[in-house]
């Protein structure tokens, strides 16, 4: 592939050498990539924007069938990419090879996965209340209700994740299986990955006859970023980063004229309940475990278990004697750059400065980053806020409480998680309730006696929770169900049959499932692949 650093805008490579230009780094030496790249300037921000948004009427309007087709499409191509892309995503943010070729699959795999949810029509939520022309003291008209795409969405590359979090990762696919164009902003960290993904994107939107503009991507900076949102075309934003990041973007769209949703997913520390009873028998092995969640990719993940809580006894001083062994004996990584590498020594920093806490473990090899273990105890996770700020690298902060009690005291203050877990033996888990029920209203994913690090895609996933983990907890940025983040209902009354959406049609040719009258209905006239081939 020939890299050109240019942007993707309505099907056409665009770039103004007048503007700043901005370099590929490799992650470990800072070596720049021969090839420069351009920040989009105002005009070019706009532009890809616009043709989004042309773009979007044409698209949302094509049958199920052809956009699984793409989707699906987008998949094979990521899949055939070779040996130099990875090779490049490599260079890019010293991930291994191995954990690349594992994230192109997770890439292509939800695309797959969409492409499946596209196909069972469920995403459509469709509900019939059909006409009572009879009803007293007033008749009922016919009403029937499904969910369209927003429209254009601007999607935000993540920085850890640089193909499954990035150009064709999770928000682009959900955003595009509900029918809305896209803008992408490529992380400035790889945009030589980003530029391998985009072509194929671009080789699906060739072979599947996709619209011009259904697909966009630019190069740029925060400013670049902001600029984007704020064009009145874009409808929706998904973003994975920062906590400044995320809420800054927010902001931004909800001081628009026309406020426009943000989901993004940002800060968590993935609290980590250590019951006493989880102690008995099993904790070193519990250290070991928790200390290969923390260090797997040296630490840069947002579900990395950042705090560690127990109950003080003389097990739980093995469990942390244990957990001190593990974490110095693992080995040091590159971290994604060398501004998250800073990053992550500032954020250390921060956390030794709190009264109460101290460093167990500060691992660090020619700069490369190991286990990292601090221990606090309960007046510092009580009376300051620092050890629910996310540290993002291979660290955790184990504090010691005074009793099971101090579980709920900190539940009921936590602030918003993606995750928390709860290390335990099963008949804990009656005793607790009043605990669960409280981690219930604070986090997306609860996990008893696991390990929150590795994010199944799937249908029954949730990968999202209450600020400061997203900005908008109804929602999920990993699994089928968040497609609904970029879907709207639209009602249709008294219309007559063969003017409604085929999904709403008495004679409906989808096999889906619609609420008619109240009712949950599977109805299928014809089989579906024929009905999806005609539409």
């Amino acid at each position: 592939m020939t890299t050109l650093g240019h942007h993707y805008i309505g099907g056409r490579r665009s770039a103004c050498a007048s503007n700043r230009p901005l370099f590929s780094l490799d992650a470990i030496t800072g070596e720049r990539h021969a090839v420069s790249f351009f920040e989009a300037s105002d005009a070019e921000v706009a532009a890809a924007a616009r043709a989004a948004y042309e773009a979007f009427p044409a698209y949302r309007s094509l049958s199920p069938a052809q956009r699984v087709d793409f989707l699906e499409a987008i998949a094979d191509e990521i899949d055939a990419l070779d040996a130099s892309f990875v090779a490049e995503a490599s260079r890019e943010t010293a991930l291994p090879a191995a954990r690349l070729e594992g994230e192109r699959k997770r890439t292509s795999g939800q695309l797959r996965l969409f492409a499946a949810t596209v196909r069972r029509g469920d995403f459509h939520d469709a509900r019939i209340d059909r006409a009572q022309p009879d009803r007293k003291p007033l008749p009922r008209p016919d009403l029937r209700q499904y969910r369209i795409g927003v429209g254009p969405v601007a999607v935000f590359g993540a920085s850890n994740f640089p193909i499954a979090f990035s150009v064709a990762g999770g928000d682009t696919a959900s955003a595009l299986a509900a029918g809305c164009s896209v803008v992408v902003k490529a992380h400035p960290g790889h945009m030589v990955t980003a530029e391998y993904v985009a072509d194929a994107i671009e080789r699906a939107i060739a072979k599947t006859d996709m619209p011009a503009g259904t697909f966009n991507m630019i190069y740029g900076t925060a400013a670049t970023g902001a600029a984007l949102v704020q064009t009145p075309e874009i409808r929706a934003v998904g973003f994975t980063g920062s906590l400044a990041g995320g809420r800054a973007l927010f902001d931004l769209a909800q001081a628009r004229p026309e406020p426009i949703p943000v989901f993004a997913e940002m800060s968590s520390v993935n609290p980590v309940f250590v019951l006493p009873s989880a102690l008995i028998g099993r904790g070193a092995q519990i250290a070991r475990e928790l200390a290969a969640s923390v260090t797997t990719g040296c630490g840069q993940l947002c579900t990395n278990p950042g705090l560690v809580l127990g109950v003080r006894s003389p097990e739980f001083d093995a469990f942390v004697s244990d957990l001190r062994g593990a974490l110095e004996q693992a080995v040091p990584q590159a971290m994604l750059g060398a501004g998250i590498r800073d990053n992550f020594r500032h954020g250390i920093a921060r956390l030794r400065a709190v009264k109460g806490v101290e460093v167990l473990v500060a691992e660090e090899l020619d700069g490369r980053i190991g286990g990292h273990l601090l221990k606090a105890d309960r007046r510092a996770l009580f009376e300051s806020s620092a050890l629910e700020e996310e540290v993002f690298g291979p660290s955790t902060i184990v504090v010691e409480l005074d009793s099971e009690a101090d579980f709920h005291a900190f539940a009921r203050t936590m602030r918003g998680q993606l995750t928390a877990t709860v290390l335990a033996s099963e008949s804990d888990i009656e005793r607790n309730a009043s605990l669960i029920a409280l981690l219930e209203e604070k986090v997306g994913r609860l996990l008893f006696n696991g390990y929150p690090t590795g994010v199944e895609v799937s249908d029954a996933i949730v990968h999202g929770g209450p600020y400061p983990a997203t900005t908008d907890a109804r929602g999920t940025s990993v699994g089928s169900v968040a497609i609904g983040r970029f879907l709207r209902p639209v009602c249709y009354q008294g219309y007559p049959d063969a003017n409604l959406p085929l999904a709403l049609q008495d004679a409906n040719p989808l096999n889906l499932i619609r609420l008619i009258d109240g009712v949950p209905t599977r109805e299928a006239v014809r089989a579906t692949q024929t009905a999806e081939a005609t539409s």
